[in-house]
């Protein structure tokens, strides 16, 4: 299915969907987790290939949706994560990131 949305281009060249989805909320409750990953691999597949999620969010089960939802597409996906403001510290942000990857399953974050 060709993407039909707009991009902004950053200034590392990198172009990016102007509309993206995020995942407060997801990867709180066992039985959405199916339906869940299917939401954000539709919106994969209609071009808002941008992901937003959180260490924060459900603890880091909002970082495992994804990582189901981009198994096996990875290079499709722009990944954004952050860091809680109490992991904001010098030895803190290395361990949070490291556990957003794990979470991720993958080995990049493409903002963070």
């Amino acid at each position: 299915m060709p993407s039909t949305i707009r991009t902004t281009t950053l200034p590392s060249g990198e172009a990016v969907p102007v509309l993206g989805q995020g995942t407060w909320k997801m990867g709180e409750d066992a039985r959405r987790h199916a339906d869940e990953v299917n939401a954000l691999k539709l919106g994969l597949d209609l071009g808002m290939t941008l992901i937003d999620t959180a260490e924060m969010y459900a603890s880091g089960g909002a970082e495992e949706v994804v990582a189901d939802a981009i198994a096996g597409r990875r290079d499709e996906v722009f990944l954004v994560s952050k860091v809680l403001p109490s992991n904001a510290s010098r030895t803190g942000v290395p361990a949070a990131c490291e556990a957003s990857l794990r979470h991720l399953r993958t080995d990049r974050i493409d903002l963070y």
